[in-house]
């Protein structure tokens, strides 16, 4: 046995080994698991099982009947990271391999495998506590090392020692660096999960911190009227402050209401409706907060095209929209509404334009992200809200807008397709 003889085979059995870990890694994370899932377990073990299999099938060396590859170092480590189920599933699948490769050294092959097995057990519990695995991993190999070089000594006749030096040595690096890769891996998906969540972490704390603000500004206006109310005869100004107060007590509700709309966990209801049945009694709702502002909104469209969502969260969306659009113009203005259908696409866009102060082109790239608003009293969740709404139907929502002249949200939706039952 020579190096020269090995490199193209050894190569192969590299590539065959580190690429399918770092593709498990990709489908199925490596992570520090107590108690992993059953489907987790059955996952290793069979992709384990197959890597092992396809270094058989490209042995090292072959000395007559039997094949020297390195199948047992996926035992050991497949054992030692995931358990004894992980493991018998990898050396069951090496037991059958070795069947059907046959020989008189079969029963050898199935005693080394089960070594392997058996001593990944042994150490395992040890193995999961130390700090640099692959340290450890030399102490392993020792025994494993002493049994089936003993055992070969037994079965085999004619092996020179220079193969067992260099086997054994090609073993032990390939065992040390795979388990010095699944250990950089593991360490990296731990970093990532760490900053996912010390990530969501910092959004909740702003968000909870924008939400307290937010509340705390209309509730002290509120306070303050009524404190001066309670004051002497003031209580007679009550007709003069009455609209002031209502208006802040309705924008507190607001704010709540688009958090728990964020936040709410709950299924929507799934049904058919028409865009344009729900556009009119958005408008509707909003028709005297309109006039109040001196706006108007234009909407002329008799079609039925039908969308598949909840009704009463897609008229939240629209409301909040013409809300923004409302309230981005200053003096009098006028919002229209326009909807298109895509036959090709099979989509129904729907325009909301305004004539308002409009935003600049960072602005429109920071629309939907947490706690961003453009307004003085805002706090960003409202196009939040739209964002997931209109993603949970499978559409999109797009922003354009000049500064000082205009706004468009453009809102694409599937139509609804009815399936006929022949």
């Amino acid at each position: 046995m020579s190096l020269a003889t090995i490199i193209k085979p050894l190569l192969v059995n590299y590539t065959i080994i580190f690429s399918l870990a770092i593709n498990m890694n990709l489908i199925l994370p490596f992570k520090v698991r107590k108690s992993p899932a059953l489907n987790i377990r059955t996952f290793y073990g069979l992709s384990f099982g197959f890597t092992a299999l396809l270094c058989m099938l490209n042995p090292i060396e072959s000395l007559g009947e039997t094949n020297f590859d390195l199948r047992m170092v996926l035992i050991l480590v497949s054992t030692l990271y995931f358990g004894w189920s992980v493991g018998a599933i990898t050396t069951t699948a090496v037991t059958i391999g070795r069947y059907f490769i046959g020989g008189k050294f079969f029963l050898v092959g199935i005693v080394i495998n089960l070594t392997a097995f058996i001593i990944a057990l042994i150490f395992r519990k040890s193995f999961m506590k130390w700090e640099k695995k692959y340290q450890l991993s030399i102490f392993i190999f020792i025994p494993y090392f002493l049994i089936t070089t003993l055992i070969l000594k037994i079965s085999i006749d004619g092996l020179p020692i220079v193969f067992y030096l260099i086997y054994n040595s090609i073993f032990l690096f390939t065992f040390m660096a795979l388990v010095y890769l699944i250990e950089k891996l593991t360490e990296v998906n731990k970093q990532i999960d760490e900053a996912a969540y010390f990530e969501r972490l910092q959004t909740v704390g702003h968000m909870a911190a924008a939400f307290a603000h937010e509340l705390r500004n209309p509730l002290t206006t509120v306070r303050g009227f009524i404190q001066h109310l309670s004051e002497g005869s003031n209580h007679k100004k009550l007709p003069e402050f009455s609209p002031i107060i209502l208006e802040e007590l309705d924008r507190t509700n607001r704010i709540i209401t688009d958090y728990l709309s964020l936040a709410k966990p709950g299924k929507t209801k799934d049904e058919v409706f028409s865009i344009q049945q729900t556009i009119f009694e958005t408008i509707q709702l909003l028709h005297p907060v309109a006039n109040f502002q001196g706006v108007s909104i234009l909407f002329d469209n008799h079609s039925t095209d039908k969308v598949l969502g909840d009704k009463h969260y897609f008229k939240q969306c629209l409301i909040n929209i013409l809300n923004n659009a409302i309230e981005a113009i200053e003096e009098k203005g006028e919002i229209t509404i326009q909807t298109y259908r895509d036959e090709h696409k099979k989509t129904i866009n729907i325009s909301v334009i305004d004539n308002g102060i409009g935003m600049t082109a960072d602005q429109i790239e920071k629309i939907g992200l947490p706690y961003y608003t453009t307004k003085t009293k805002g706090t960003g969740i409202g196009s939040m809200v739209v964002n997931k709404i209109i993603r949970d139907m499978d559409g999109t929502v797009r922003y354009y807008s000049e500064k000082g002249q205009w706004t468009k949200v453009v809102i694409t939706l599937p139509l609804y397709q009815k399936i006929e039952n022949n």
